[in-house]
């Protein structure tokens, strides 16, 4: 509407639109007014006919006037023509209505004139709906008032009458419209033609955009007709094209164009970003079809030019950076990703296979394979990996010497001077092909054509060398990818670095740990046991076991872990199980044992965080405060049992760790409730113990929760796997190990070590036990002796009886004179044969040796001589002091001196007591 022609119409329009629109309201209005006149005039013309109906005032003066009259009233509505006829009271109760729920109501509205005898009209607003209402008396035959009738037509009735007209009145004002519209037309048109539409801001501002694109746009414009005839070139298509100053008018073949150009013009076809040779000049084109904008019809052809000859030359040299820049960040993240040095190796032939060369090898030192620091002549190297885009290539596979033998080949002239060398060209590589003539005439003959040697090194040391091969199409090594080559390398060969000292810290913990660990298990027959150990891939951890024979035929079984991985964690658990070990010895309950521990690695932990501080600053160190880096054994978990064959018990206490699954003998699964303790070395706590009466035939599985648990998994899973694993019955301790680690270590191993341990657990047969109570009297020492001479004649161990009355003599006859009542005696006959005898005093015997004058203190200096071992246990209700001897006379001391044992009743002094 900018210009003069539009601003014209747009005035006359607008006038008409007015004029129509308030003709239309103007009707709309005497319309309604027509019908609400009309509506007054029917419905008092109904009110008065009904009110001067004959009979109307006997049926007002009968019993129910609504029964009478509410039928006539209705009747009387229709043939009216109005929406209600109510007659009512002169207080305005309503006999009859066209709405029934009405009748018995009062009317609304002020009813007093009609009942003073004044018939009205009225535009009534409220409930029920608003009406034009009428209101007349009716009279008796005195010409008294005695009723009131109302008639009346709804005010929304009227307005649908009025709107039936509004149709006629809106199509009349469209027709107006239509033909204002249509003169207004008429009369801008002419003025259209003059102006092409245009007014004179627009038409200035044309001329400026046209000069700009004739001469400062520095994109090219073409203009061609529909005859395919020059109409317009801007100055930057002339420079770009030659296009001669008179080629107006010019067919587009006429002008001397490039014939891609020229073609492309004559063809009128679309194109976007078409590349065109121009003379020296890479031009991306862009055409389109013109239309004539009020018709439609096609017009001609305009092309736009870009000069992109510098720009595709920058294009190709950054494409080519961002895919090296591309690559050297996948190789950051993908070479290295395993602590395994031959990987590492293969990553890197992935890495640059096919995107950098066609085959890569990669060499790597003797010692670098095995994790060990470089050593030796660089002239040889073991084949460590090989990649390519093809599996038959005649390099030497993986796993060949590969030796550098000729100075002046690309390899030795690589590691002689630590940079990368470039053979461009391999047929004319003399010194290479003197290396091996043979391999080299192969591999020319294969297609191979360029080499770039690379020495792998870190830390200023050489670990091996990589070599880049291209054949085929591929184009030869160019100097820029001699130094992309480098990096590269450099940056495989950290990784390679990282993953040989990572070699060389796992196997050194490997073995260390292996040492510290079981090599076999000892010989007892309280549990038939079976084990397995597997260390986790991301390093040594600290998890062990242990199987001990304890005295009484028992065993202890334990099972640690200490948090974390690598020497450290190793050396903390060998120093565990060595204190575990020597714990035992003393033959302590689980809880005290436990206890024990704990305190020593609370010792351990301060004596080392001491030193660490005085080491870091020898004057400002305060005892107990811990150092920064201090290796504290903080972490370490255990759980320890005592299984005794002969009652089937076993006590167990845990610091921190899982507790044991119980399989009973008809394959139900159990995982008992035991106290749980702090892990070691946090102190402040007791431990508590548990007992399980464990059935012969159960078995006992101890672990660590690296079987549980992994990344995929939680603990909860891992129990439901476990349970389902142990729950196969007559399975011996070895299936189930197997079994359980079928279960719970697919479809991959966890992260953390894991050890298992299964005990199977036996019960002694009751003829091999003897137990007897011992009175209080000397007397008693001789009965025990005979009785222990029948039962070893029973076992057929007649050739020991001299030693065994011996002990138990000695043993007996301390119990009675300085231990507490009761006193009694057990004999088992297992790998060895135990006596025991127990009271009830917790004083501790200790062994000396008597003078010549004493005339006692060698009871147990006798016992020592003669027993395989002896000792001292601690019970709840005294202690037990036992001893073992071997089953034979051939196992025996070598001298056994006669002793009067008849003589030795009633002997005072053989033993003395703390």
């Amino acid at each position: 509407m900018g210009s003069v022609s539009g601003q014209v119409f747009a005035l006359e329009a607008l006038i008409a639109l007015v004029l129509i629109a308030a003709a239309v309201l103007a009707l709309v209005l005497q319309a309604r007014y027509d019908g609400l006149r009309d509506a007054r005039h029917r419905s008092l013309a109904a009110a008065e006919a009904f009110a001067n109906a004959p009979g109307l005032e006997s049926a007002l003066e009968s019993r129910d006037p609504t029964a009478v009259l509410q039928g006539r009233a209705e009747a009387a509505r229709k043939a009216a023509g109005v929406d209600f006829i109510a007659v009512m009271t002169k207080d305005g109760v309503r006999y009859t209505d066209s709405e029934p729920d009405l009748i018995g109501q009062r009317a609304k509205g002020d009813l007093s004139r009609a009942v003073n005898g004044e018939p009205f009209t009225e535009l009534f607003e409220g409930k029920p709906s608003d009406a034009v209402r009428a209101v007349v008396p009716v009279r008796d035959t005195g010409g008294q008032v005695i009723a009131l009738v109302g008639t009346g037509i709804e005010v929304r009735n009227v307005s649908d009458a009025v709107g039936d007209q509004l149709p006629v009145l809106l199509g009349a004002a469209a027709g107006a419209l239509g033909l204002a519209i249509v003169g207004s037309a008429l009369v801008s048109r002419r003025l259209r033609r003059q102006t092409h539409g245009l007014g004179p801001v627009e038409m200035t501002r044309m001329n400026e955009h046209h000069e700009a694109v004739l001469h400062a746009v520095r994109e090219g414009v073409l203009i061609v007709d529909a005859d395919r005839r020059l109409l317009l070139a801007n100055d930057e298509a002339r420079r770009l094209l030659n296009v001669p100053k008179d080629a107006e008018q010019r067919h587009v073949t006429e002008m001397g164009l490039d014939p891609g150009i020229a073609e492309l013009l004559a063809s009128g076809r679309t194109a976007t970003d078409e590349v065109h040779l121009a003379g020296d000049r890479l031009l991306a084109v862009n055409v389109r079809p013109t239309t004539d904008g009020s018709h439609g019809r096609h017009t001609g052809t305009v092309m736009t030019l870009r000069d992109t000859t510098e720009l595709a030359a920058l294009s190709g040299r950054a494409e080519v950076a961002r895919g090296r820049l591309q690559l050297l960040y996948e190789a950051g993240v993908r070479i290295g990703t395993t602590l395994d040095v031959v990987r590492t190796a293969e990553e890197l032939t992935e890495v640059a296979v096919p995107r950098f060369a066609d085959f890569v090898t990669v060499e790597l030192l003797d010692p670098v394979l095995h994790g060990e620091e470089p050593t030796g002549v660089h002239t040889e190297m073991r084949r460590a990996a090989m990649g390519g885009v093809r599996d038959d290539q005649p390099l030497q596979p993986v796993g060949d010497l590969i030796r550098f033998v000729v100075p002046t080949t690309p390899m030795a002239a690589a590691l002689e001077s630590g940079r990368a060398v470039l053979e461009a060209d391999l047929t004319t590589a003399h010194g290479w092909r003197l290396q091996d003539p043979p391999g080299a005439r192969e591999t020319l003959a294969y297609g191979i054509h360029s080499l770039i040697s690379v020495p792998l090194q870190a830390r200023g040391v050489v670990l091996g060398m990589a070599n880049f091969w291209r054949a085929g199409d591929s184009g030869p090594f160019e100097e820029e990818d001699q130094s992309f080559a480098e990096e590269l390398a450099a940056r495989a060969a950290v990784a390679v670095d990282n993953a040989r000292r990572y070699t060389r810290e796992h196997t050194m913990a490997l073995t260390l740990q292996r040492s510290l660990l079981p090599r076999g298990l000892p010989e007892q027959t309280a549990v038939e046991v079976a084990y397995r150990y597997l260390p986790a891939l991301a390093g040594v951890g600290g998890d062990w076991f242990d199987v001990i024979p304890l005295p009484g035929a028992r065993v202890a079984l334990v099972v640690g872990d200490v948090v974390g991985h690598g020497l450290h964690a190793a050396a903390t658990m060998g120093r565990l199980r060595t204190a575990v070990h020597n714990f035992s010895t003393l033959d302590l309950p689980p809880e005290e044992l436990l206890g024990h521990l704990d305190d020593l690695v609370g010792r351990i932990d301060q004596y080392e965080s001491a030193g660490a501080r005085a080491e870091d600053d020898p004057d400002g160190a305060e005892p107990g405060t811990p150092a920064p880096g201090a290796l504290a054994i903080t972490g370490a978990t255990c759980l320890y049992a005592v299984y005794d064959p002969a009652s089937g018990r076993c006590v167990l206490a845990r610091a921190g760790h899982p507790g044991p699954a119980v399989v009973h003998p008809d394959g139900s699964v159990d995982f008992p409730d035991l106290p749980a303790g702090l892990p070691l070395g946090l102190g402040g706590m007791p431990f508590e113990a548990g007992e399980l009466h464990l059935p012969e035939g159960s078995r006992l599985v101890l672990f660590t929760d690296g079987l549980l648990e992994n990344r995929t998994r939680d603990l909860d899973a891992g129990l439901d796997l476990l349970r389902g694993a142990l729950s196969r019955t007559s399975r011996t301790p070895e299936e189930t190990c197997g079994d359980v680690l079928d279960a719970l270590l697919a479809p991959e191993p966890g992260d953390d070590d894991i050890a298992l341990l299964v005990a199977r657990t036996r019960l002694l047969e009751a003829d091999r036990v003897a137990e007897w109570d011992v009175l209080p009297e000397p007397a008693e020492v001789a009965r025990v002796r005979t009785r222990a001479a029948a039962r070893l004649s029973a076992w057929d161990l007649d050739e020991i009886a001299f030693t065994t009355e011996l002990i138990l003599s000695e043993l007996v006859t301390n119990a009675i004179r300085y231990g507490g009542q009761p006193v009694r005696v057990r004999l088992l006959r297992d790998r060895t044969l135990i006596c025991e005898v127990s009271d009830s005093s917790s004083t501790s015997p200790h062994l000396r040796y008597a003078a010549t004058t004493d005339e006692g203190g060698r009871g147990l200096f006798l016992v020592a001589q003669f027993a395989e071992r002896w000792g001292t246990r601690y019970t709840e209700r005294g202690k037990v002091i036992w001893a073992e001897l071997p089953l034979t006379a051939a196992e025996l001391p070598a001298a056994v001196p006669m002793v009067d044992l008849e003589g030795l009743d009633g002997v005072d002094g053989l033993e003395e007591f703390d």
